[in-house]
């Protein structure tokens, strides 16, 4: 990874020239001479950067680079640091230093100045050494066949999203689903287990979705649970993952084990259930879950597993999973291969066949290694001598000692460009079968400093592109889609998994506790606790820490050991119990975590941010769902927040007396905001959102309004709405918002009986949701209303009997989602000719 790194190096060198050009005069000559030096470095690195890395001799010579350019990030952040540190001291001690001369300020930042020139004097020596010994030990570095070419580029995907192939052949999985349905609904009454067995990569977990997923499925079970199990589960996870399933009950997370599976098995016992457990690796899951789940009514448990030992365990009716047939495996490697971009059915060029046979032989019928080799081979010139360098590198692979499935993955994982290698990589910062929610993914690759600009895009289109060719390339799964097409959550592959964290392990890219030994110097550059017990006591003193991401149960102690450093760029902080916060403190010294982009805190309830919170003048992401904090006024200083999550939490107002010595604090300073999740108060009363022009999802939660015109910001395209109570119509409103294109109106949000679209309204509106409207009795629609709707999904909405027959005349709504609807009204649509959509009820 040592060309992400240098690229990081050189975007900051390239900010601490335009931030400080005043200060750099005897040090431009060095930063200048770093920067050539690092270009070529990166250059090189870059179109070299899938060769084969066998080489003990070259591997070294990487490391070395990726160190120094680690040793100049260090240097680069100390002085950001100490020059905004002296900065605050000298502010606090002197409120008149804005008077002072420009002259005093300068030399009291020259002996600084003065380190920093030596400080990269000793780096551009080093490097110079590093190029030395490349000659001097005759350090190869040959380009391999089959690699990314600087030709190649990631695709702008751009509107809604190209199929994507899975795993599996489509006629093979629905024979198999239909098989394994039969397996689930043939047989005795009391409780049975079906298990799937087969090797990783065979496609189980993605046959036991299919049929998990599966309408006729759903009808014949009335209780469903799919819940994956990791290598390091609990009981208690298990049985959580599952009453989160079946249930609603809030209070559940509180219980112990046995409370907690009572209360499972209470709620099944009358109920036809279906339970799919997925990727279970040991017998004792078996033995300590099957008690919770009571044995009646012609439920069922899915289990997929590789071992076969489990299933006979477990009593469970076999359905071995077979590696794909020839045919099979061709079919699928061609769609993988040449679907994207064509409309007809895909199909290989005659020159082509024997090369593409030849490939996918080696693949001998495992799902995931075709369509990861697909994935590759599609983003190639399809002309036979690009193939055959294809081959040759999966050839060299596949002769290095590892099995079919290594080999190829670590084949894929070679052939990624530089910049989506990090991407990949970090993937492996989550826990193993994971539901990573794709907009966190993508707004941390950019905190970390991954994402490249790409002319005038946004920085947040670009990553959501790397995700997707990520995607296609089968190197991760998407687990959800948004309405849209949009990746709305993503999980990766176990095997995959293994190999970005062994990637990572060898790059030193991150650490994973409790795998770190703890051997001096313990200095990780990323380090990831997910049952972090004593991992703390070793971070004070980490200069090099950049990312720390954990769940803790005692986060006092987190705090206070992650002052030993103050270069952190991603600080990602999860709660695991309820009581854990209640003697937390966060200290003043926070706001000294100047380099900070990414601060997400979870779980945490009842404490306060002090005000330093202010200084974190590079914040991008603050994220604090699913906590409630009080929250200073100085957060309106914070003026490069693009994604702001404050949910339930309380920001409190700026006192007439600071505003009159500091001048107003508020919202409408917010220029580069471009997400805002937060309950309302007297601030969006004064200000509005007009001035907001970068706003694009607006979520406000609570707070009564006298009407919608207060959140009219004109270049919204997603607005939701929770606990509001509107009593005017909203749709007369918003319904002139001229790009808004997502609309949820959500519980209690208008407490109106009637909501009229008006002719001509809602000009770009693609998907509506209506939920939860308790007073809802009446939906009209005027002629020329909502002509680009595609979706319109209607939830708890009891009092609605019947939806406007206007409805047929959408000539692009195509879906309609009804739950828990008036049987009136669900009558009367089908009647009206409902069936004409793609339609869902839920009882």
């Amino acid at each position: 990874m040592a060309e992400s790194s240098i690229m990081f190096v050189l975007e900051k060198l390239g900010n601490l020239v335009v931030q400080e050009a005043s200060l750099l005069g005897e040090v431009e000559g060095q930063i200048s001479l770093l920067r050539n030096e690092l270009q070529w470095m990166s250059l090189f690195l870059e179109e070299t950067s899938a060769t084969r890395t066998d080489d003990r001799r070259l591997k070294l010579w990487m490391n070395q680079i990726r160190d120094a350019a680690y040793d100049a990030e260090d240097v680069i952040d100390e002085f950001v640091f100490r020059l905004e540190h002296k900065w605050q001291r000298r502010h606090h001690n002197l409120k008149f230093l804005g008077f002072l001369p420009t002259c005093v300020i300068f030399v009291d930042k020259l002996p600084i100045v003065h380190e920093l020139n030596a400080r990269i004097r000793e780096i551009n020596a080093k490097i110079e050494k590093i190029l030395a010994n490349k000659s001097n030990y005759r350090v190869e570095y040959p380009m391999a066949s089959g690699v990314w070419s600087s030709s190649d580029e990631v695709v702008s995907w751009g509107g809604k999203r190209l199929p994507i192939v899975e795993e599996a052949d489509e006629e093979s999985m629905t024979r198999q689903a239909e098989a394994v349905k039969q397996m689930l609904k043939e047989g005795e009454m009391e409780r049975r287990v079906v298990a799937i067995v087969g090797k990783g990569g065979l496609g189980k977990t993605t046959l036991a979705k299919k049929v998990y997923n599966d309408s006729e499925v759903k009808q014949h079970f009335s209780c469903h649970a799919l819940v994956h199990v990791s290598q390091d589960y609990t009981i208690l996870e298990l049985l959580m993952e599952i009453a989160n399933c079946i249930m609603t009950d809030r209070s559940l997370k509180r219980k112990k084990e046995d409370r907690l599976g009572e209360k499972v098995y209470d709620h099944l016992k009358e109920k036809r259930y279906l339970i799919v457990l997925d990727d279970v690796r040991s017998i004792n899951v078996w033995q300590e879950l099957s008690s919770y789940l009571p044995e009646s009514n012609k439920s069922r448990v899915l289990i997929t597993t590789r071992n076969q030992q489990i299933a006979s365990h477990a009593h469970a009716k076999l359905y071995p999973l077979r590696p794909l047939s020839e045919k099979e495996s061709w079919e699928l490697f061609c769609k993988k291969t040449f679907l994207v971009g064509s409309t007809s059915p895909p199909e290989c060029p005659a020159e082509l066949e024997d090369l593409g046979k030849k490939i996918t032989e080696k693949c001998r019928g495992l799902p995931l290694a075709i369509v990861v080799s697909g994935g590759l081979i599609s983003r190639k010139e399809k002309t036979r001598a690009s193939w055959e360098k294809i081959l040759k590198s999966m050839e060299w692979h596949l002769s290095q000692g590892l099995d079919l499935r290594s080999g190829i993955l670590a084949w894929s994982y070679s052939d990624l460009p530089y910049f989506l290698k990090s991407c990949f990589l970090y993937c492996g910062i989550f826990p193993e079968d994971y539901d990573i929610k794709a907009d966190k993914l993508m707004q941390m690759w950019i905190a970390e400093g991954f994402v490249q600009r790409r002319g005038e895009e946004i920085v947040e289109d670009v990553a959501e592109d790397y995700l997707e060719e990520l995607i296609h390339r089968s190197m991760i799964h998407a687990a959800r889609r948004k309405w849209d097409g949009r990746v709305k959550s993503c999980r990766i592959h176990d095997l995959l998994h293994n190999l970005a964290i062994s990637k990572a392990r060898d790059t030193k890219f991150f650490e994973v506790h409790p795998n770190i030994i703890f051997a001096y110097p313990f200095n990780p550059r990323r380090l990831i606790a997910h049952d972090p017990q004593n991992v703390f006591q070793h971070l004070h003193g980490c200069r090099l820490l950049r990312s720390l991401i954990c769940s803790i149960d005692l986060p006092q102690v987190s705090f206070m050991s992650c002052l030993g450093t103050k270069s952190l760029a991603v600080l990602d902080l999860t709660l695991r119990n309820d009581h854990s916060s209640q003697h937390l403190e966060i200290p003043e010294e926070i706001g000294e975590f100047i380099h900070l982009k990414y601060f997400s805190f979870k779980n945490a309830h009842g404490i306060s941010f002090p005000w330093s919170i202010g200084k974190l003048g590079n914040l991008q992401i603050l994220d604090l769902r699913n906590s409630s904090l009080v929250i200073p006024f100085s957060i309106w200083k914070l003026h490069q927040l693009r994604h702001l999550y404050v949910g339930s939490s309380k920001i409190l107002s700026q006192p007439i007396m600071e505003r009159c010595f500091s001048g107003h604090l508020g919202l409408d300073k917010m220029s580069n905001l471009q997400t805002l999740y937060l309950e309302p108060y007297s601030w969006l009363e004064s200000c509005g959102l007009q001035k907001l022009t970068q706003l694009r999802k607006l979520y406000l939660y609570g707070r009564s309004f006298k009407n919608s015109s207060e959140f009219y910001p004109f270049n919204l395209v997603e607005l939701k709405l929770e606990e509001c109570h509107l009593k005017q119509d909203p749709m007369l409103t918003l319904n002139k918002l001229p790009n808004l294109r997502v609309l949820k109106l959500m519980r209690s949000s208008y407490i109106g009986e009637k909501m009229t679209c008006s002719s001509r309204g809602f000009s770009q509106l693609e998907f509506l949701r209506l939920e939860g409207l308790d007073k809802l009795k009446e939906l009209q629609v005027e002629e020329g209303a909502m002509p680009t709707l595609e979706t319109l999904q209607i939830a708890h909405c009891e009092e609605m009997k019947k939806l406007p027959h206007e409805l047929s005349k959408l000539k692009k709504l195509r879906q309609v989602n009804l739950v828990r609807m008036n049987r009136q009204l669900i009558k009367g649509f089908e009647t009206a000719g409902g069936k004409e959509f793609e339609y869902h009820l839920h009882n």
